[in-house]
């Protein structure tokens, strides 16, 4: 497996959007140069 999408530190994370809980489509670019920005990807719920 090749790691060609590796982010590295300091450098601009794609763009995407994504549904919120309430349906709300939401823009990771609507965040930029507002407030630092974690995101957690979770792999299946327990």
């Amino acid at each position: 497996m090749t790691h060609r999408n590796i982010i590295s530190p300091g450098q601009l994370a794609p763009d995407f959007e994504l549904k919120d809980i309430n349906g709300n489509v939401v823009r990771l670019s609507s965040f930029r140069g507002s407030k630092p920005i974690v995101l957690t990807f979770l792999r299946g719920f327990l």
